[in-house]
Formats: C-alpha cells, sequence, structure tokens
C-alpha cells in the first residue's frame, strides 16, 4: 500500500509518502503559507525521493481542516485532481486529529488548538482507547473561554497540543492549574507522515463530492453577508390580481 498524504491545513506544509506503514520520504515547511505556489513541487519532491511514479500511488490521503480557509483548499483541490485523473481512492482526515496524533502516548485528554482569531478556536477533544486515538469532544469553532468552561469538568490530566498554545499558555494556566500539560514544541506541527498513518483506517470519499470542514465561513464571505442582508420581510403571502 503506498500513501500520498497533504497536509497544509495551516502555517505548516507537509507531504509525505508511505509504504505498508513506513514513511519513505517527508518534506516539512513550517511559518510560509505560500502554499499555492510550494505545495506541487513538494508532492513532485517527496515522490521522486521515493522513487515514485505517480501511477504507483494506491491512495492520496489529504487533511480535510479545519484550519486556514485557503490552506485546506488548496490542499483539498489538489488532492482530489491527484485522486481522480489518477483513479485512485481519496481519503480526508481531521486536521485535528492529526495534531493530537503527535501526543498518542498521553494517557488523558487530547486537546489540539488552532486560534480562529477574535479569541476563538478550533479545536476537539481525543482520548487514545485501546491504542485507538478517539475522539471524544467534536471538533468545533468555539470561543475559547466556552471550550475551557466545556472542559474544566474533566477530572484527569488534559494535554494542548498546538503551534497556537503561547496565545492561550497564561489563560489555560489560570484556569486548569496542575491538571494542565502542553506538548513539547517539537509535536506542534502536524506531519503528512502521521496523516498518512491515520489514513489507512479512514473510508474513501467521493472524489467528486468531497467537501473540507472549514467549520465556518471564510471572513470575506461573513463580512459580505453582513453588508448584503435585506430587511426581512412578514411571514405571509401577498396576492397580487
Amino acid at each position: 500500500m503506498k500513501i500520498l498524504a497533504i497536509e497544509s491545513s495551516n502555517q505548516t506544509m507537509s507531504v509525505a509518502t508511505m509504504e505498508d506503514g513506513l514513511v519513505v520520504a517527508e518534506y516539512t515547511r513550517n511559518g510560509n503559507l505560500q502554499h499555492s505556489t510550494q505545495l506541487m513541487p513538494a508532492i513532485e519532491y517527496v515522490l521522486k525521493s521515493s522513487d515514485w511514479e505517480p501511477k504507483d500511488l494506491d491512495k492520496v490521503a489529504v487533511s480535510k481542516g479545519p484550519g486556514s480557509y485557503t490552506g485546506v483548499r488548496i490542499g483539498a483541490t489538489i488532492a482530489k485532481t491527484l485522486a481522480w485523473t489518477l483513479n485512485k481512492p481519496l481519503v480526508a482526515v481531521s486536521s485535528l486529529k492529526v495534531l493530537a496524533a503527535n501526543s498518542m502516548f498521553f494517557e488523558g485528554l487530547i486537546i489540539p488548538l488552532m486560534d480562529a482569531r477574535r479569541g476563538n478556536l478550533y479545536t476537539a477533544g481525543y482520548k487514545v482507547i485501546n491504542g485507538i486515538l478517539e475522539e471524544v469532544l467534536a471538533e468545533t469553532h468555539v470561543a475559547s473561554t466556552e471550550w475551557f468552561d466545556r472542559i474544566d469538568q474533566e477530572t484527569h490530566s488534559i494535554l494542548f497540543i498546538g503551534q497556537d498554545i503561547p496565545k492561550y499558555e497564561e489563560q489555560i494556566r489560570e484556569r486548569f492549574g496542575n491538571r494542565a500539560r502542553f506538548a513539547h514544541k517539537n509535536e506542534w506541527l502536524p506531519r503528512a507522515g502521521i496523516l498518512a498513518s491515520l489514513a489507512k483506517d479512514e473510508l474513501e470519499e467521493d472524489v467528486h463530492t468531497f467537501i473540507p470542514e472549514y467549520l465556518k465561513k471564510p471572513e470575506a464571505e461573513e463580512n459580505w453577508q453582513k453588508t448584503h442582508q435585506e430587511p426581512r420581510k412578514g411571514e405571509y403571502v401577498e396576492r397580487i390580481d
């Protein structure tokens, strides 16, 4: 089983090839959101490094969001195009799950965090149950204060993971005290090798109808709707003779 995995949901861009559960080649770059110009060259690089041709692939895997609207859309578009043109299965994995999987050996609640601006988060809750990473709190777009209220009932240790931890670390420490744990910085970035590993157990998507999980509308669309709202008319039907 040869898998190509594409992760571009946020600042990090990562591409990997995996064969029979073992990473063959992986390229990861952080801090530059030029995914539109850099993602295809990265794919070509890892395929060449693996000594593979596109036709050799058995599956294409992609992170389906949430995250940067542009990054998620670029990754999904390229993955869908490759899967369709090569006639290969397409598999999508939550970008939050990919991030959480960096801490598979933690015993407790794993909380991946992605900043969604204005004090909001993309987040979810995971636990490792019988060696499998399970979603126990559904992924959501939520105000940070509301989310911390929600998970404050957790009695076990809580591990926070993600590159946006510094924006919320003080708030977390004040709220959770000794229950809060923070993943090491080398676990903060989502990796395509982890994505490929998770993709082995995911169901195939319909390449024509697959839509990423944005969880919210892009800011430009929200602003447009605010300025183009028409006054609601009464709940009645007017008869015109």
